[in-house]
């Protein structure tokens, strides 16, 4: 007899504890790509480059400054005008004016 599976189950293709930004492929995207290697030394960091936008993602916790971000871009940078390219994230979002922060509270 064969057995139902519901959508409920937790797979390990279905749950994982990424945290990271999606943004529009562009400066920017390439700037918090390189920004978030070198703030996040300790995380295995991947970048996922998918034409029309640009995933950066870690395990739990991702934190990206904006000193960082000014030295990859070569140029001033307000950490709020990341929201005009960032079309999505994993995890939860914090941001302030020195740094944005992408965690999990709870790990599956």
């Amino acid at each position: 007899m064969d057995q139902e599976k519901t959508g409920n189950d937790a797979s390990p293709h279905r749950v994982n504890n990424t945290v990271g930004p999606i943004l529009r492929r562009g400066e920017l995207a390439r700037a918090v790509a390189e920004a978030a290697v070198l703030d996040n030394p300790d995380k295995d960091i991947r970048v996922d480059d998918k034409v029309a936008y640009v995933r950066v993602e870690s395990e739990s916790e991702m934190v990206i400054r904006r000193s960082t971000i000014e030295e990859m871009l070569g140029r001033p940078f307000r950490m709020r005008d990341i929201e005009v390219d960032l079309s999505s994230f994993a995890g939860r979002i914090e941001i302030s004016s020195e740094h944005i922060r992408f965690y999990y509270s709870r790990h599956l």
